[in-house]
Order: C-alpha cells, then sequence, then structure tokens
C-alpha cells in the first residue's frame, strides 16, 4: 500500500504518514535496494500490540517463577506440566504448546542431552546432578509470549554447571549485538563466537524466531550467522534469542517414536536459555525471560 504524506500512518498510531513511519520506510526501502533483507510491516509491532506481549509474559514469566521454586529432584517432567498449565490457566491465559502442530503437553521439559522439545512424563524423573530446559509460551487475549531457563538439579558437576552459566553470558553477549539497523547475522555471530570460545558448539538447524501476533513469525534467528547477514534489525521488530548450545559436537537428531524431541548425537548435554525482545529506537526490551 502506497501512503500519501498526509495519510494515517499504516501503525495506526492516528498521526500522519509524514510524523510518524515515512522516514522509517524509507530507510527500510534504502537497505532493500542495497539487497538486504528487511522486515514488513506486518512484523513492525505497535505500542499497543507490545503492551499486550508484555501482559502475556508476565504470565509466562510466573509459570518459570514457580518452577525455579519448586523444581527438585524427584520432580517428575510431567508435574512440571501440571504446574504450567494450572498457573497458565488460573491466571486467564493458554499454554501456547498445547497441541501446536501436534505437540501433546503445555510446555517442553528437555533433560540433558535433549537440545529441545521434550515431551513431558511422568515416566521422567530428575534426579540429582541433572541439567533441564523448561521452555514455556503462553497466549493472552492473542498475543504469545515465550522464554525459557535452566535448572540444576542438586548436585551438579562442574563441567554442566559451567555450560549453564556460560550459555546464559551466552544470551547476554548476543543482547548486546541488538541494536536498530544492525543485522541479525551480527548478533548470531555474536553469539556463536562467544561459545566456540568456550569450546561449545552451538545447533546449525534450528533456532530463534519472531513471536508475538503467532506463535512462530519471521524471522527466522540463527546463531551461526556472519555480520551483515540476515534481517535487517529495526524499532518494533520482536524475536527470541535462544542459542541452543551443546557441549560436544553440534550435530542433532529427532526421537523417531515421537517425531518432536532433539537429541545431541554424540549423547553430550545440551543448553538453552531463550528471552523474547523487542528492538527499539536505541537498543531493545526484553518482553519475556
Amino acid at each position: 500500500m502506497i501512503l500519501e504524506r498526509n495519510d494515517p500512518c499504516w501503525c495506526k498510531s492516528g498521526l500522519k504518514y509524514k510524523n510518524c513511519h515515512m522516514e522509517f520506510d524509507a530507510r527500510i526501502a534504502e537497505f532493500k535496494r542495497q539487497g538486504k533483507k528487511v522486515p514488513d510491516r506486518k512484523l513492525i509491532k505497535t505500542p499497543e500490540q507490545i503492551e499486550g506481549i508484555k501482559r502475556s509474559a508476565v504470565i509466562n514469566m510466573a509459570c518459570l517463577d514457580y518452577v525455579a521454586e519448586h523444581i527438585k529432584a524427584g520432580v517428575s517432567t510431567q508435574e512440571i506440566d501440571d504446574w504450567v498449565a494450572r498457573i497458565t490457566k488460573e491466571m486467564g491465559g493458554i499454554p501456547a504448546p498445547l497441541n501446536y502442530e501436534g505437540f501433546p503437553k503445555s510446555v517442553c521439559t528437555s533433560v540433558n542431552s535433549q537440545v529441545c522439545h521434550g515431551i513431558p512424563s511422568s515416566d521422567d524423573i530428575l534426579e540429582d546432578g541433572d541439567i533441564i530446559n523448561v521452555d514455556c509460551s503462553t497466549i493472552l487475549d492473542g498475543y504469545f509470549s515465550d522464554s525459557s531457563r535452566m535448572y540444576m538439579i542438586g548436585n551438579v558437576d562442574e563441567k554442566a554447571r559451567k555450560l549453564v552459566e556460560d550459555v546464559k553470558e551466552a544470551v547476554q553477549v548476543g543482547l548486546r549485538e541488538v541494536r536498530p539497523w544492525r543485522f541479525l547475522g551480527d548478533m548470531g555471530n555474536a553469539v556463536n563466537e562467544f561459545c566456540r570460545s568456550k569450546g561449545y558448539s552451538v545447533v546449525r538447524e534450528i533456532g530463534g524466531h519472531g513471536v508475538g501476533l503467532e506463535f512462530h513469525e519471521e524471522p527466522w534467528v540463527s546463531y551461526v550467522s556472519k555480520p551483515g547477514t540476515e534481517m535487517l534489525m529495526v524499532p518494533g521488530l520482536c524475536f527470541t534469542i535462544e542459542p541452543m548450545v551443546n557441549m560436544g559436537k553440534a550435530d542433532i537428531f529427532i526421537d523417531s517414536d515421537n517425531d518432536w524431541t532433539v537429541y545431541t548425537d554424540d549423547d553430550s548435554l545440551s543448553a538453552q536459555w531463550e528471552v523474547q525482545i523487542v528492538v527499539t529506537e536505541d537498543g531493545y526490551e526484553l518482553l519475556s525471560w
């Protein structure tokens, strides 16, 4: 849609186009002329939409906070799913993973060598020394929030503890590269270089994603990318930073029995932290963590 200067802006701010997104669109158009990947207007979140995502994130983070307070050896991953389902419902939300493309549970619980998409089960009992990622996603009033955290069960050995702590730091390294009018590849490359410097490998096939009005939107977010590549980051672009980092090699496989759970191919430990952010005029704002 082509707008004239005095037309209402496409973002529904109520302002004239010339006083709102006209210069913004012109700047994006210049990057597109240079052959760069740029976001469509539909990916740019408005202030109203961002507030809706934040309300959803309150539930998402409440679930993860509850897990932090109650997780311990002897707890089954099904109990974690029960906690998340109950809290989400009590707070008025819907668990986004439940029945998403056939996923059977309300949350993902990935233990030790499971990279992601672990399916909660009453048969999977956490033991002393385990590490686990709990990946929680919530829908509230049509807005999606998404974040995950690592939890260490009891007496975790030093190598596993260091992996968990280093991957958390890798997310911070990535966040420092999030600035408007730079590229997702700048962020992904920084994450990859940091993880490699620690002796780890980053999963190639699975990455982050846009999120907010849908569970998974564009852009797909790689953490093995090169500077100056991938989508242009602009104010209003909302996505996750969630590198999946293996202690061993980067190779993975999907459980053939359930077609969901991803494992490290060499049975090495894997860790992941996930945050949801929106790019701002001078950096980023954390929405869910």
